[in-house]
């Protein structure tokens, strides 16, 4: 069996390094009651790699900028994250590029 990447052994607050994915599309209905209508959401999970604790946000779509708005609140919530691994998904590479040209000036 490998050895574990250094990540997953090195003690660390929570969430330091993270790794990201989308779930969905789910269903979410905006209000109570009886006839309300239902609009199409995604889930993003936050999955800390040192104690596979998980932090769910709410997605309206799978758009860059709503990917932004997701990281900022966890950030606001969990502190920022030094590592973030993803799939290399479309949203994920369009907020990497983002972040690198802000992170430049």
């Amino acid at each position: 069996m490998g050895n574990l990447p250094k990540h997953r052994v090195t003690l660390e607050r929570p969430f330091f390094s993270c790794g990201i994915d989308y779930a969905g599309p789910v269903l979410i209905k905006c209000n109570k009651g009886r006839g309300t209508k239902s609009t199409k959401g995604y889930i993003a999970l936050f999955v800390c790699l040192a104690t596979k604790a998980v932090h769910i946000e709410a997605v309206g779509d799978l758009t860059t900028d709503s990917f932004i708005a997701a990281l900022r609140r966890f950030s606001a919530r969990r502190g920022a994250p030094r590592h973030i691994y993803s799939d290399n998904g479309t949203n994920f590479v369009g907020a990497r590029r983002k972040l690198d040209d802000i992170r430049k000036l």
